[in-house]
């Protein structure tokens, strides 16, 4: 399964000042097979360690101070010989300090080694920071890699052509029958593989709930035993949240009498982690937004589609007769676009209750509101309004309807929003 990281590591293997590499990334969402994948394509061997409990591993970086005794015993315990510039040494799931300290030891020994460390805790990221690493993120499958997996490359042609010109896509219904597809199966490569292999749809159903269990033992890395409990409610409470007319998280929802301080921590945890996705609300729409947001009101959604899908409890059937549970994707999927492209996440809305979906500050510093239009709601005056009051001058509707640009209003359909990392 192609992935687009491929080409980062590629760039980073080539690139002269290339340091040890940190990737993080949510768990199941393909870290370890993409990097195996890499090392069987570019190196003549791979040195691979799970350094989860692997006590050896840990007690032997720790003793030893020779970097050329440190690579002849991984050599031994991989069971591989390690060469210089053509062997990647792998530490999976790096959760200890002396498997950091090692690799920032390597990073001044003139890139003679290539070293790659994994961990799905974000927050280490604070943990490790350090001038002698290089960090990358790994998101699961967007639609663009989707659509690779399935072999509709030349699909994926046509809509970045559109996208780029403002033209209709010719194969726009088709490319709305795979992206409905795409949000059922969400962005987890066992789910996609199983969704392309499979026709039984409990089969699909099974793996989504797979990866719903692996979440308890993991909420267990936080620091008191009630945050990984509520951290578990929250999770559960997510597809009643957004099922509300209005979708700002509501303490409320989950017991009589629950209180933003018991929760703080959890969903702090949650969404450092990548379990969900946070968008805060503005209310005024200043650069830069991150001084505008309202820190006590935000909207949650979980990161994956096929996840929330299965949370729902919806059959396909039901999820394509529904407008209501459809638009819930589409904005948990919007809201995934946005922050693969390197966003932030806000939404606007003012006293009157008028709201934008998604307001973005680019890296240049312009402020783009990205509206997702629901056919069954009437918005398009909340937009309007938002552009004269703030003076905006461009801005985003994401449709069901094909690519169009009127009045500086460029249109994009559901499908093309992993386009906004080219040219938002």
């Amino acid at each position: 399964m192609e992935r687009k990281i491929m080409n980062d590591l590629l760039r980073w293997k080539r690139d002269d000042n290339r340091r040890p590499l940190l990737i993080y990334g949510a768990k199941q969402v393909g870290k370890t097979y993409t990097v195996l994948d890499f090392a069987s394509r570019e190196y003549k061997t791979c040195a691979y360690f799970n350094s989860e409990n692997n006590f050896e591993l840990l007690e032997m970086l720790k003793k030893e101070s020779s970097l050329d005794k440190i690579i002849l015993k991984l050599s031994m315990m991989a069971g591989e010989q390690i060469l210089k510039q053509d062997s990647l040494i792998i530490f999976d799931n790096v959760e200890d300090m002396e498997v950091v300290r090692t690799a920032k030891r390597f990073a001044k020994e003139q890139n003679a080694y290539h070293i790659i460390l994994l961990t799905s805790s974000k927050e280490n990221l604070t943990k490790f920071k350090s001038e002698e690493l290089q960090f990358k993120y790994m998101f699961a499958l967007d639609f663009e890699e989707y659509l690779r997996a399935i072999k509709q490359e030349q699909l994926i042609d046509f809509i970045k052509e559109s996208y780029k010109n403002n033209k209709p896509m010719p194969f726009h219904n088709i490319a709305l029958d795979y992206y409905e597809n795409f949000l059922i199966t969400g962005g987890y490569p066992e789910a996609v593989e199983t969704s392309i292999k499979e026709e039984n749809f409990n089969t699909l159903e099974s793996v989504h709930q797979k990866i719903i269990d692996l979440y308890p033992k993991e909420f267990l890395r936080q620091n008191q035993l009630i945050d990984m409990t509520r951290a578990m409610e929250v999770f559960k409470i997510l597809p009643y949240q957004l099922v509300k007319p209005n979708k700002k998280f509501q303490y409320g929802l989950m017991r009589s009498g629950s209180r933003a301080k018991e929760y703080a921590s959890s969903i702090d945890y949650l969404s450092n982690n990548n379990y969900v996705n946070r968008s805060f609300r503005i209310t005024e729409v200043k650069s830069p937004l991150s001084k505008n947001k309202d820190v006590d009101s935000f909207k949650l959604y979980p990161t994956d589609t096929g996840v929330l899908f299965h949370m729902l409890h919806l059959s396909k059937l039901r999820f394509l007769a529904d407008e209501r549970f459809k638009y819930i994707l589409y904005e948990n999927a919007l809201a995934s676009s946005i922050l693969a492209c390197g966003y932030s996440l806000y939404y606007y809305q003012s006293e009157g209750k008028a709201e934008i979906s998604f307001v973005v500050q680019t890296r240049n510093g312009k402020i783009i509101p990205i509206e997702l239009v629901n056919k069954n709601v009437a918005k398009a005056k909340s937009l309007t309004l938002f552009m004269n009051k703030f003076d905006i001058k461009e801005a985003i509707r994401v449709t069901e309807d094909n690519f169009a640009l009127k009045k500086g209003i460029k249109y994009v359909p559901v499908y093309a929003t992993f386009c906004f990392k080219e040219n938002l």
